[in-house]
């Protein structure tokens, strides 16, 4: 028989022997990465909702999860909790878009200042358009606001200065920006805060080029003040909650932002040696688990997905064994409805619960949680 070069391909190449062949918790398909953490590195983590999950893990399992913005010492740690200290390295909240990721280091080191900062929801109620559930129920003035923004961007710049990697994860490319001036918000005003006017908000769905312009700005940006830091891209695999195109369906639309982050991420991967890609994306949404990563939504990520991404972090991350791997059943899908209060505690078991702005876009999602 003649020879030809796929006779000789590594395991990994073929899609019987590593993706069909194995049990669906025993798929690993991680090749070539090459950072590598200790208990004394510092990690900090950014990005989509699905990014919590790391920043978990490695706390759970005793790492150096790098936060900065701790919140005041004589706060309680369910206060603190509470009010979302900890649950990124700075009280940033999500960071759905490379935009925003750049915009918020540009705003921190005085780069830029957009114009709409300010969203007043009541007499005593202020918000701050770029993180507007960061704090819960709201500051109780203007001044507030301003006096923690500046503590927020001050540690902002303590994270990006100190971290020693850094893991973002890439969520979506639709978003709401500023007409004036271009400032992106991390949800679109009206939802989560702020009023919403056409002649002051305008819709925009990245492209690659624009996605791999503002990825490559951020990251010469944060060498320029931390040249030994190292950064981990992942793509979120949660689904879009709503989108704004009129003209496409959101299976489509999900999958053309999941598309575009994902190719960003070869490129960058490719232009820059300090980068590496993680394929959590491709772990829950590859078809080896049939679909059973995810809850009834069909959005929410299962704790059986996130430990299989999770323990192969940890595996080629910090050369840890990966937990003995579970077993992943097909599950019929039901159609998601609002459980029985007897099926709550059940829910709470099977979901990680997460905070998720986007969630925002589509009230009816609070049905698949029991949430209002």
């Amino acid at each position: 028989m003649a020879e030809h070069p796929y006779k000789s391909a590594p395991e990994y190449n073929s899609w019987r022997r590593s993706v069909a062949g194995p049990a669906a918790g025993e798929v690993d398909p991680v090749v070539n990465f090459n950072v590598r953490i200790n208990h004394e590195t510092r990690v900090a983590t950014a990005g989509s909702c699905f990014a919590q999950h790391i920043a978990r893990y490695l706390k759970n399992s005793g790492y150096n999860y790098f936060v900065a913005e701790t919140g005041h010492p004589i706060l309680p740690e369910s206060v603190r909790q509470a009010n979302n200290y900890g649950l990124f390295s700075a009280r940033y909240g999500n960071i759905y878009t490379a935009r925003q990721l750049l915009q918020l280091f540009q705003r921190a080191y005085g780069q830029f200042q957009p114009l709409e900062d300010c969203w007043q929801e009541a007499e005593d109620v202020f918000l701050d358009p770029f993180r507007p559930t960061a704090q819960p129920g709201g500051f109780v003035s203007e001044l507030e606001m301003r006096l923690d923004r500046e503590q927020h961007l001050a540690c902002v710049r303590r994270m990006f200065e100190n971290l020693d990697v850094f893991v973002f994860t890439l969520g979506l490319t639709e978003c709401w920006v500023s007409r004036s001036d271009g400032a992106v918000f991390p949800i679109c005003p009206g939802v989560e805060g702020g009023q919403f006017a056409k002649h002051r908000h305008v819709f925009c769905n990245e492209t690659v080029d624009d996605v791999v312009s503002e990825m490559s700005s951020f990251l010469l940006h944060l060498a320029r003040v931390n040249p030994r830091a190292q950064i981990i891209l992942t793509v979120s695999p949660v689904p879009l909650a709503a989108t704004a195109r009129r003209d496409q369906h959101v299976l489509a639309a999900t999958t053309y932002s999941k598309s575009v982050l994902r190719v960003a991420a070869e490129m960058l991967v490719a232009r820059f040696p300090h980068v590496s890609y993680f394929p959590s994306y491709e772990i829950i949404t590859g078809s080896f688990s049939r679909g059973a990563y995810y809850a009834d939504d069909l959005r929410n990520v299962l704790e059986n997905g996130v430990a299989h991404v999770m323990g192969l972090f940890m595996k080629h991350a910090a050369g840890e064994a990966p937990e003995p791997a579970r077993e992943v059943k097909a599950e019929a899908k039901s159609q998601p409805v609002a459980p029985a209060a007897n099926d709550y505690q059940e829910l709470a078991a099977r979901l990680v619960e997460v905070e998720c702005d986007e969630a925002g876009l589509d009230p009816e999602d609070s049905l698949a949680t029991g949430k209002p």
